[in-house]
């Protein structure tokens, strides 16, 4: 059976598994990602005399997209570059870009659709992005912290706030600083035994990648979440974790509000994984955390305070 790839689908999810293939696999990925047009005009030879490995490497990788064959891969490549050429079109008609794939004069209704869509292409493609064992370890090293410190800035402080408050009712110690001064002076005061979760979509914020740093050099275990595997906020972190790569339109708009969603479901899942793993515990926390604070907070049908 011949697979369909919907919203550039298939090289989404090479981009997706790159940063976790075995060096072989990767060298394949690269030679895909570097011309996906000349790629799916090649034999199963050429693409491998391309990318410097054997023909058996190149089953391997086939194989390791969940494709039933090379020449699937080959339509999937075929489909996906039509479709990133026609975003690509889209993106770039206006000089100026207000909102992603938002144009001059879009009745509401359209507008309405295109957010929707650029937000489940988010989730999406961040659910593909994701690593089983890159979790599993995030969540060890959020499970033997002593606090957990968030440093971000801009929008990404919204995945932060969501963290502090996921994790701190899970029972586990937060500290987040909205002011990036104060984030890399914490930074240098930091202790073995705390852990310091850099958030940046592009991963190339001066303030975030200089706290990690810092952080790093006093023996501090670092976790980021960026959309970007070249970036250099990887290269201070123990632990990386990918959100989706969103066009944003350039410098003058930035990144989407709907490139968070991204790093909302990256926060949730390490919060579930954590939960799951701490099950016990953590329903004791939530109980407490509801009687002391939340429940105190809401009113009850007849308007009285301290209803569920």
């Amino acid at each position: 059976m011949t697979e369909t790839f919907t919203d550039g689908g298939l090289l989404h999810r090479i981009s997706a598994r790159l940063p976790y293939l075995p060096p072989s696999l990767r060298l394949v990925a690269e030679a895909v990602l570097k011309s996906p047009e000349r790629a799916q005009a090649m034999t199963i030879t050429e693409l491998a005399l391309a990318a410097g490995v054997g023909e058996s490497t190149v089953s391997r990788f086939v194989k390791e997209l969940g494709i039933d064959g090379y020449k699937s891969m080959l339509l999937g490549l075929a489909e996906a570059t039509f479709i990133s050429k026609a975003a690509t079109k889209a993106l770039t008609s206006e000089a100026e870009v207000v909102y992603e794939g938002v144009n001059r004069g879009d009745d509401v209704s359209d507008i309405a659709g295109k957010v929707e869509r650029s937000s489940i292409q988010s989730l999406r493609r961040t659910a593909q992005r994701q690593d089983g064992d890159a979790i599993r370890r995030a969540v060890e090293m959020i499970d033997a912290a002593n606090t957990l410190v968030f440093c971000c800035m801009g929008s990404s402080s919204i995945a932060a706030e969501e963290a502090v408050m996921r994790f701190t009712r899970a029972g586990k110690k937060c500290m987040l600083y909205r002011d990036t001064t104060i984030q890399v002076m914490l930074a240098t005061i930091l202790a073995p035994g705390d852990l310091l979760i850099g958030i940046s979509d592009s991963g190339r914020s001066t303030p975030i990648i200089e706290a990690m740093r810092l952080a790093q050099e006093r023996g501090v275990e670092t976790i980021a979440l960026t959309g970007s595997e070249s970036s250099p906020l990887q290269q201070h972190s123990s632990v990386v974790l990918y959100t989706a790569t969103v066009p944003s339109g350039g410098e003058l708009y930035g990144e989407s509000v709907t490139s968070k969603w991204g790093q909302l479901l990256v926060i949730d899942i390490l919060y579930a994984t954590f939960a799951s793993r701490n099950y016990d515990a953590t329903v004791e926390h939530l109980k407490r955390t509801y009687q002391s604070a939340i429940r105190q907070s809401r009113t009850n049908l007849s308007g009285t305070v301290g209803g569920a």
